[in-house]
């Protein structure tokens, strides 16, 4: 994607295809503000809006796009990816035997992660996904029962992109609220410059730092 009008017409058949604007902001790797701009300004997002965004005549939202197909289309480059970042987290110990990979893009992402760590391997769905209109508070998210669920272990956490870190200290309150203990997380790319979520540590293979003039 080179430009605004591209994520616009992306955002647009996206939401022609059904998903919800949290999954928009998902497949985009933007933030809900920003994915309900999209939506708005290709006119596919209705009348009614979750976030207040800004006019389809204003300027966008204050985010940054990562694209990341050129790996993610590419098992053999994911591998390489993924491998990489278990390189990351190997340095907190044996005791961990679980990969938590948060929907969707971090799912094949901890699948290589948790192959080279030896873990078994499960998934959380966010609240996010379910982002259409109304609280996102009155939402949650969900652990997938087709694969290792938390049982009081030990785990890593990741994901592809952090964009305002609420998804992954979601997950990582959800992982402490069935009993387990998340010891690291991993993106492949962080927008915000996270050193730790909720007092676990917080590692990227990309710090994304926007340079602004005041």
């Amino acid at each position: 994607m080179k430009n605004v009008d591209d994520l616009i017409e992306s955002a647009a058949e996206l939401a022609d295809r059904g998903l919800s604007k949290g999954e928009i902001a998902d497949e985009l790797n933007v933030s809900r503000e920003t994915a309900s701009w999209l939506v708005e300004r290709s006119g596919a997002g209705g009348a009614a809006e979750a976030v207040s965004a800004p006019s389809p005549t204003a300027s966008g939202p204050d985010d940054i796009h990562v694209d990341w197909s050129a790996i993610g289309r590419d098992s053999k480059r994911l591998s390489h990816v993924g491998t990489a970042m278990a390189d990351m987290l190997a340095k907190h110990g044996e005791e961990v035997d679980l990969t938590i990979g948060i929907e969707k893009a971090g799912a094949p992402l901890a699948t290589v992660v948790a192959r080279e760590l030896d873990t078994d391997l499960g998934t959380y769905a966010p609240r996010k996904h379910q982002w259409e209109e109304g609280d996102m508070e009155d939402l949650g998210g969900t652990f997938s029962r087709n694969f290792a669920q938390i049982r009081d272990r030990e785990c890593y956490v990741v994901d592809d992109t952090i964009t305002s870190g609420t998804t992954m200290r979601e997950t990582v309150e959800a992982i402490r609220e069935d009993g387990g203990d998340p010891v690291a997380c991993i993106v492949l790319a962080d927008k915000q410059g996270i050193d730790d979520i909720e007092g676990v540590p917080v590692y990227s293979l990309l710090n994304v730092i926007s340079v602004a003039e005041e």
